[in-house]
C-alpha cells in the first residue's frame, strides 16, 4: 500500500479512533452481539442481524485505521515551504473572491470546509509544487477556474 501523508494531529486522531474501536466499541458490539444470540430464533432475529452487520463495519474500520496508521507518512505542517507540498501553508485567491487559507494534507483527512486540502483533489493536484505569485489552472468537476497562490508557508 502507498503511503497516506497525515498531520501530527490527523494521526492522532486517527490512532484515538483506533484505540475506542479496538477497546470500547468491540466490546459493546459483541455484548450486543451475545444478548441478540440469547434473545431466541436467531433466523428472524433482526436484531442479531443488525449486530452482526455492526461487528463487520467496526471490523472492517478496526483493520482500515491499522492500514492506514502502519503506512502512514507525518508531515510536519509548520516547515518553511518555497513550492507547494503536503504540509504547506498556502493562502489562495481566484479572481473576485476574498483569499482563502489552506493546509495540504492527505486524503484521510482532507476537509475543506476546515482549510484543509488533499493533495490528490483535483484543486490540491493542480497547486502541488507551484509557488508564491503562480497564476494556476484548477480542472474541477464543475469547471475550470484560476487562482492566484498568495502565500506559501
Amino acid at each position: 500500500m502507498a503511503s497516506s501523508y497525515l498531520t501530527p494531529e490527523g494521526f492522532q486522531k486517527l490512532q484515538e479512533e483506533l484505540d475506542y474501536l479496538r477497546k470500547e466499541k468491540r466490546q459493546a458490539v459483541a455484548e450486543r452481539l451475545h444478548e441478540a444470540m440469547e434473545g431466541g430464533e436467531l433466523i428472524e432475529d433482526a436484531e442479531y442481524e443488525a449486530a452482526k452487520n455492526e461487528q463487520a463495519f467496526v471490523e472492517g474500520r478496526i483493520q482500515e485505521l491499522e492500514t492506514l496508521l502502519a503506512n502512514a507518512r507525518v508531515i510536519d505542517p509548520n516547515g518553511n515551504h518555497e513550492v507547494i507540498q503536503v504540509g504547506a501553508r498556502i493562502t489562495i485567491q481566484e479572481e473576485g473572491s476574498e483569499p482563502e487559507d489552506y493546509i495540504i494534507v492527505g486524503p484521510a483527512e482532507a476537509d475543506p470546509r476546515n482549510g484543509k486540502i488533499s493533495n490528490e483533489s483535483p484543486i490540491g493536484k493542480a497547486l502541488m509544487d507551484h509557488r508564491q505569485g503562480d497564476q494556476v489552472t484548477v480542472n474541477a468537476p464543475g469547471g475550470s477556474f484560476v487562482v492566484t497562490v498568495l502565500k506559501v508557508k
